[in-house]
């Protein structure tokens, strides 16, 4: 099996530029921000952060290829850099501390390119999550200050706690009724949002999260953290990995069910 420790470290050298980076305009009074073509909102620090993450892998991995949320694709081969510079803007912008900085690794094999290196950084929250495929996943401060992440072993659904971010996109997909009978079914809703809840699967803190409409650059790194640590991650279409364009995560105990109630009026 390949050793991705040398990338893995290098993704904590780009996730501690990139914490500096966002960190010193999170609550800036003077923070600038656009609205992008799909209406969504992009800020300064958005476009900051992922320059100076592709200056320091043109300079560390020149034959890699980067795929960044806010200046696209770069470079071609068989080892992919997948960036989200700020997972959760609107939060960023508003002063709320949950967002992340988002770094994959993503190696071209069978059924396409797979995640082989994540790391999750949520600077604001003093948080970080990472693996490496074969590895494991961890939390820390470190790679030498780090614990294990595990899953839970909840197998019934009654007793299960979901994360979602919100009503929209299940009821723009006609899923909000199978959506809305799975809050039922389990034992507790909570709407964390963004990349916070595959982290808490990934933790054992909840049991199942899933998000209708999803970028690769918001699920690449999440994905093999979750799987690292034990769980399932696919699209809605029960396709393993980052590629179905939205998300199901789980602890592997509960995916067939979640996946049927989302699934089952659509």
């Amino acid at each position: 099996m390949p050793d991705y420790r040398d990338d893995l470290r290098l993704a904590h050298v780009l996730a501690d530029a990139a914490d500096a980076a966002t960190m010193d305009r999170f609550k800036a009074l003077d923070l600038k921000v656009e609205t992008k073509p799909d209406m969504t909102p992009v800020s300064e620090a958005d476009k900051a952060a992922e320059e100076l993450i592709r200056g320091q892998l043109q300079r560390a991995r020149p034959r890699d290829a980067i795929l960044g949320e806010e200046y696209g694709i770069e470079g071609t081969g068989p080892r992919r850099w997948v960036i989200d510079p700020i997972d959760g803007t609107k939060n960023y912008v508003r002063g709320v501390p949950v967002w992340a900085t988002l770094i994959s690794l993503m190696e071209a094999g069978e059924g396409g390119y797979q995640p082989v290196v994540g790391v999750v950084s949520a600077p604001a929250l003093g948080r970080r999550w990472w693996a490496a495929k074969g590895h494991g996943a961890f939390t820390g401060r470190s790679l030498s200050s780090a614990s294990r992440l595990r899953v839970s072993s909840v197998s019934r659904m009654g007793d299960a706690s979901f994360a979602y971010s919100s009503l929209s996109g299940w009821e723009d997909q006609g899923r909000l009724d199978g959506f809305l009978d799975l809050t039922k079914a389990v034992w507790r809703t909570r709407g964390y949002g963004d990349f916070w809840p595959y982290m808490m699967v990934a933790e054992g803190s909840v049991d199942i999260c899933a998000e209708p409409e999803l970028s690769l650059w918001d699920m690449a790194a999440t994905a093999i953290v979750v799987t690292e640590a034990g769980g399932s991650f696919t699209g809605l279409d029960g396709r393993a990995g980052p590629h179905s364009g939205n998300a199901a995560a789980s602890n592997g105990l509960l995916h067939d069910e979640m996946l049927g109630y989302l699934n089952q009026r659509y």
